[in-house]
C-alpha cells in the first residue's frame, strides 16, 4: 500500500502541476489548479509516515485521499458548460476529473486492503 501511496501521489502532483502550468500559459493563473498537487504531497507525506507505521501512514492518506474526492466534486459542476463550449476554465474540469479517479480508485484499493487485512487477521487468530 505504500508503494501506491506513493505512486497516486506522483500522479496528483504531475496533474495539479499541469494544470498550473496551462493556466499560466492561458493568462487565467489560478493557485486552484494546484489543489490536486497539494493533496498529492499530503499522500507523499503519508507514504513516509507509512514507511515507519503502515497502519498510521495508510489511514492518514486515506483521509486526504477522501477529503481531495469531495473537494474534486464542485469543479465538476461545471461538467455541463464544459461539453456544451462555454465554460471560462475548461482545465479546471479537466484536472479535477482525472484527480478525481485517481482518488477514487486509490480509496477502492485502499479500502480493500484494509478488509483483506482485517481478513487474513481474523483467519490467523
Amino acid at each position: 500500500m505504500p508503494k501506491l501511496t506513493f505512486i497516486t501521489g506522483g500522479l496528483l502532483v504531475l496533474v495539479g502541476g499541469g494544470g498550473y502550468l496551462y493556466s499560466l500559459t492561458n493568462d487565467t493563473d489560478h493557485w486552484t489548479a494546484l489543489i490536486p498537487a497539494i493533496i498529492g504531497v499530503l499522500l507523499l507525506i503519508s507514504g513516509g509516515i507509512a514507511l515507519k507505521n503502515l497502519m498510521a501512514g495508510i489511514h492518514i492518506a486515506l483521509l486526504f485521499a477522501l477529503i481531495g474526492t469531495l473537494g474534486m466534486i464542485m469543479p465538476l459542476s461545471g461538467t455541463a458548460d464544459l461539453l456544451a463550449g462555454d465554460h471560462e476554465r475548461p482545465a479546471a474540469v479537466v484536472t479535477a476529473f482525472i484527480s478525481l479517479v485517481i482518488l477514487v480508485v486509490y480509496l477502492f484499493l485502499g479500502v480493500r486492503s484494509f478488509i483483506a487485512a482485517r481478513r487474513w487477521k481474523k483467519e490467523n487468530a
